[in-house]
């Protein structure tokens, strides 16, 4: 009996016709998002060491699940986006018992950090067109549009619980209520929303985009004209990585809009200076021009996933995603056993010096868990 002839084909070499090598199976992912996604759900402060505690009586717990914060709104949209490219119901339901229970509880003081949960109500009333969940979308965004103290020049002054913070202007301020705004304002065909969500991008970036490397400072003041520590501070940056993808692919802005234009200029710019200040581990330091600080966790994947959904919605170059999957890979290196992303710095006010940044402590947040959990969601899109 003769031999059959096997004819391979010398495709290993070939970077157009080899299978992919990646570093981490799919299931692993999906795997450890869930994980973090039941750690993020059962967070809790158990020495009060991170409870905020304000002079009305009022004690704000912005560590655990059940209250009502930025750090909650950046953990709902998390477990959003995964749900969104999943259908897993059981993360829907999260969403849903979480926005019930704080209804039932009555909503808290309006601030910039208090809006962001209304961001994933706005997408899951897109879905559902819950009529129970429309006024409050209409009442915050008002509140937003019309009454939310301004800055000179019309910026949004970054009022949170516990400080006015006159005159000031915080990057957070893009992801936390400009997001939000501009969503609902595309969903209830209220296109003033919209101009005033561009206006917001551009005069945080007039103001807080440092010109000679393209990233950007934590804050402005329009009291003493300065950026206070002139601190290129990580997670600060993150933020901008991931509204200005988000904010183009919300608004589905075209190609010849005049505000895409501008913003994925800006966008690329603070990526070129990322590049160049990665942390061989794979993460950012939370000073990103100090080596000296540590390595944080949230930031690097903030960074991660706006980079990945920059490179996949064509907004920036194929090559960034290299940098991408090393902060992936370092990203996955501070989760432990228990889902817990590790090397999270803690909420982190408007700091005068480098010090201030340096010496902010290190715990689980739920922002770190969703930061972590929107990175790893958005690279689960690579397997596709």
């Amino acid at each position: 009996m003769k031999g059959v002839f096997m004819l391979v084909y010398p495709v290993k070499h070939s970077p157009l016709l080899r299978q992919p090598e990646r570093f981490i199976a799919r299931s692993e992912l999906k795997s450890l998002i869930c994980k973090m996604t039941d750690n993020l759900i059962n967070i809790s402060d158990e020495t009060g060491e991170f409870l905020l505690r304000l002079d009305d009586g009022r004690v704000i717990d912005t560590k655990g699940w059940a209250g009502w914060e930025w750090t909650h709104g950046i953990g709902l949209y998390g477990i959003y986006q995964y749900y969104q490219q999943t259908g897993d119901q059981q993360m829907r339901a999260i969403i849903d018992d979480w926005f019930s229970a704080r209804f039932a509880e009555g909503t808290p003081t309006k601030n910039v950090n208090t809006v962001c949960p209304f961001l994933t109500l706005a997408y899951r009333y897109e879905e559902t067109r819950d009529p129970r969940w429309l006024p409050y979308l209409e009442r915050w965004a008002e509140w937003v549009m019309y009454e939310m103290p301004r800055t000179e020049r019309g910026g949004m002054q970054h009022v949170t619980l516990a400080e006015e913070n006159h005159q000031q202007l915080w990057d957070d301020t893009l992801m936390m209520s400009v997001l939000p705004l501009a969503k609902i304002g595309k969903l209830l065909n209220k296109p003033e929303y919209i101009e005033e969500a561009k206006y917001q991008f551009l005069v945080h970036t007039q103001h807080l985009m440092e010109r000679e490397t393209g990233l950007w400072f934590h804050g402005w003041t329009f009291e003493g004209h300065h950026n206070f520590a002139k601190a290129r501070w990580a997670r600060g940056n993150s933020w901008l990585t991931m509204v200005i993808p988000e904010f183009i692919d919300l608004l589905d802005l075209p190609e010849y809009d005049a505000t895409r234009r501008f913003l994925i200029q800006v966008l690329e710019s603070q990526v070129v200076a990322l590049a160049k200040c990665q942390d061989q581990s794979g993460l950012w330091h939370t000073l990103l021009d100090d080596p000296n600080s540590y390595v944080e966790s949230s930031a690097t994947a903030g960074f991660a996933y706006g980079i990945l959904k920059a490179v996949r919605k064509r907004y920036i170059g194929a090559e960034y995603a290299a940098v991408a999957e090393e902060a992936v890979k370092g990203v996955i290196k501070h989760i432990n056993a228990e889902g817990e992303l590790t090397n999270v710095s803690f909420g982190t006010a408007m700091g005068r010096d480098y010090d201030y940044y340096r010496q902010i402590p290190l715990t689980s947040m739920p922002y770190g868990q969703a930061m972590a959990i929107l990175c790893l969601s958005e690279y689960m899109r690579v397997y596709l």
